[in-house]
């Protein structure tokens, strides 16, 4: 099925999608979440035949995920996901997927199916003494020493980009030649022993298109969908600092259309499914390879899948003697690639919530499950939008000296306020989720700065000045609140003032009557005409 997704989708791919820079085929980090998520409900040993149909099943309805959303412009909600989860996500993924190379890394026949970080150690040291095969370890390390370094040139010299892009293919003929000439497998070095030539057969009447594996099917191709579309290239396009960071930002000069992407993946996943492939996507060191090559078009899907072609039609029995070892080898030293921890500590630099929702991902992947994982990196994503959209920010301004500008006076320090007004900024549309909160944070700094000028002997406060100009909408809600709000500083003779409301903002204010509450006379166009009018005094020093 691997084989095959690297020569169907990309031939569909080319002909619909919109990128001339992205290589389609199948992603480590979607192959082990639809691996892992389909293991969970058949064995891969014991039910082949329905652990394949399923594959088929959930790639089928992966493809109609991908595709609705790119038809109803949908592609947002990908972005409800957020960057720092998906770090994490994909950091644990690759965590979990290197130790399960261990079997074949160390040649261990008997492994746990369990993929948690705890469960794979306990596997591993508990065959120690009568599992591990020397020979096969031996060549495991020697080739992944051997890619490790060719990556370390293409590293340190970037013309030398093509050698970790052949170094893969270059370790397995050297790997296969040694097996067959020495024989080892005679000692114990697990092989990939006899492959079937050509490509796999029509797969449409194995798709479950009844029953309950049809809603199992459904479920894990939803997931596998979203997260194929999460971790390809025109995300990272979309999204430049992303792209930048890992220098591949590729052809700028063009449009990336993320619908019409989505609508491309979601056809060939679903042609895909009708041809014995598994979920395929871009991938970045793929997509990094095929620019740095010098492919500027969609051509280098083609002739990509024509090669595949050539390859399974003709070049099989010539793999037969490949060890595993090296299969292991190759993965390891992809998926490092996947831990980010440079971007780690740039988003715990930035903001410690987002760091939060990185560690809960990776953490969640490590040591219970890819579903937990990706679980824990949605709620947090979802916990972060809710705490910003229900505790949004206020601010007391205060006027910078010899001007008529009002800035927020903890980020400039040499902002006074003014005596008798107290002027608040509200940083966020004012709806249902968050009125009483924005209500309350205004009715606390009216409180303290009261006490504060009665503590040191100042002018009482007269006035309350609100900025509006961040305020985008107010529902009835919001209005009620600032209904509510009046009547608080009515009773303790503090005028309500406005200033600077958005359009929408005081059609709002207007139809419900509010205006009429505190008087048009109360609203004024900037801080500086509101304080002028409440305070004029202030003015004669600007």
């Amino acid at each position: 099925m691997c084989a095959d997704s690297s020569f169907v989708p990309p031939l569909i791919y080319a002909f619909m999608g919109s990128s001339r820079d992205i290589a389609i085929g199948p992603v480590a980090v979607v192959s082990l979440l639809l691996g892992t998520l389909v293991q969970n409900e058949h064995d891969p040993v014991k039910n082949a035949d329905e652990y394949r149909r399923l594959v088929f099943t959930a790639t089928f309805f992966a493809g109609i995920t991908q595709a609705t959303l790119g038809v109803l412009r949908l592609g947002f909600l990908i972005d409800f996901l957020s960057h720092a989860a998906v770090i994490g996500f994909m950091g644990g993924a690759a965590i979990t997927i290197g130790l399960q190379q261990l079997k074949g890394f160390l040649g261990i026949k008997h492994f746990t199916k369990k993929s948690d970080i705890v469960s794979v150690m306990k596997s591993v040291f508990g065959s120690m003494h009568h599992g591990w095969n020397w020979e096969t370890i031996v060549i495991a390390t020697s080739f992944l020493a051997l890619l490790l370094f060719a990556k370390y040139l293409a590293k340190k010299n970037k013309k030398l980009f093509w050698v970790p892009a052949i170094a893969p293919l270059i370790s397995v003929i050297l790997s296969t030649f040694f097996v067959y000439i020495t024989h080892a497998e005679k000692e114990g070095v697990a092989i990939v022993k006899h492959i079937e030539q050509g490509i796999n057969p029509p797969s449409v009447n194995e798709i479950y298109f009844s029953g309950e594996n049809v809603l199992k099917g459904f479920r894990i191709g939803i997931v596998a969908g979203m997260i194929a579309l999460t971790v390809s290239p025109f995300q990272g396009f979309k999204n430049r600092s992303r792209c930048n960071r890992k220098n591949l930002c590729f052809n700028e000069d063009y449009h990336v259309d993320g619908n019409k992407e989505m609508i491309a993946l979601g056809t060939m996943n679903v042609v895909g499914s009708m041809t014995s492939c598994y979920v395929a996507t871009g991938s970045f060191s793929r997509s990094a390879v095929n620019y740095m090559a010098g492919c500027q078009t969609v051509v280098s899907n083609i002739v990509m899948s024509c090669v595949v072609f050539l390859t399974l039609k003709f070049l099989t029995p010539l793999f037969e003697y490949t060890p595993n070892a090296i299969l292991s080898s190759i993965i390891i030293s992809a998926v490092i690639g996947l831990i980010d921890y440079e971007a780690a500590i740039l988003i715990w630099k930035i903001d410690k919530f987002d760091f939060v929702a990185c560690m809960g991902a990776f953490l969640g992947v490590v040591f219970a499950s890819v579903e937990i994982g990706l679980l824990i990196a949605v709620s947090i994503s979802f916990a972060k939008i809710l705490l910003q959209v229900t505790r949004p920010r206020t601010a007391i301004l205060g006027r910078i000296p010899m001007t008529s500008v009002y800035r927020n006076i903890q980020q400039y320090q040499e902002a006074t306020k003014v005596p008798g007004v107290l002027i608040v900024r509200v940083d966020s549309a004012i709806y249902f989720s968050n009125s009483n909160y924005i209500k309350e944070s205004i009715l606390r700094w009216l409180t303290a700065e009261e006490a504060h000028v009665k503590a040191t002997y100042q002018t009482r406060l007269q006035y309350l000045i609100i900025e509006m100009s961040p305020v985008t909408d107010i529902d009835t809600s919001g209005i009620h609140a600032f209904e509510e709000l009046y009547r608080s500083l009515f009773k303790r003779d503090v005028k309500l003032v406005l200033a600077n409301p958005g359009r929408l903002v005081l059609d709002k204010l207007y139809a419900s009557g509010f205006l009429d509450l505190i008087g048009d006379n109360k609203i004024f166009l900037t801080v500086a005409d509101a304080v002028f009018t409440c305070s004029p005094k202030i003015l004669q020093e600007v």
